[in-house]
């Protein structure tokens, strides 16, 4: 067993970025568990999971040997359709998948560790909840914050017209059908974290569905 700040004594002794020490980490894991083990890992403020890091995945699983994979994996989330792509590619390769959240796994994040085998977490970790990104020309937003706006703003007009006034411009900001599309990728998350929950963690049905429900 380690420490935090064994950890960051090591870190300022090798004089060197922080993947020299993560890298050491990871081999003994690997030794010790007999498993290929990787680790996907951004800040909230840098990155979201995108459709082109399934290049990073495959560049990390080039050459690797066997049918078993621990993916440590920390990320506020991103787009649904990444994470989709991302879980396709990875049961290609192995037949049997670990997760292992040591912080927290957010959004689509939390899409990839619902189609693991198994979810190993600490008392610190955190799962959820699901809320996929749209690119839009303010930034990233979310499906339900999308979803939010559109419905709070058909309310108030409906009560008072005039409100019109405030939220027409606000809106228009937004492409025409992001509603819907909002809506619709909320309903297919849900779709694929409870197909995935059967299929890969082998839950039944009610509970896969209650599940997904809830994380959406």
């Amino acid at each position: 067993m380690f420490s935090r700040q064994e950890l960051t004594y090591e870190i300022a002794a090798v004089g060197s970025p922080f993947d020299v020490v993560r890298r050491r980490y990871l081999r003994r894991l690997n030794e010790h568990t007999k498993r290929n083990t990787i680790i996907y890992a951004m800040r909230p403020q840098h990155a979201s999971i995108v459709t082109e890091d399934i290049q990073g995945f495959m560049a990390a699983i080039h050459e690797l040997k066997g049918d078993d994979l621990d993916l440590i994996l920390h990320s506020p989330g991103g787009s649904s359709e990444a994470a989709e792509q991302v879980v396709n590619y990875l049961h290609e390769k192995f037949k049997n998948i670990r997760v292992i959240v040591p912080l927290y796994a957010m959004s689509a994040a939390t899409m990839i560790a619902c189609s693991a085998d198994e979810i190993i977490m600490g008392r610190q970790s955190a799962l959820g909840p699901i809320d996929p990104q749209f690119v839009t020309p303010n930034g990233l937003m979310p499906a339900h914050a999308i979803i939010d706006e559109f419905e709070t703003a058909l309310d108030q007009i409906k009560k008072d017209p005039k409100a019109a006034v405030f939220w027409v411009p606000k809106l228009s900001s937004l492409q025409h059908g992001y509603y819907s599309q909002a809506k619709t990728v909320l309903e297919r998350s849900e779709t694929l974290c409870r197909d995935w929950l059967i299929r890969f963690m082998r839950l039944d049905t009610a509970k896969s569905e209650q599940i997904a429900k809830w994380l959406v």
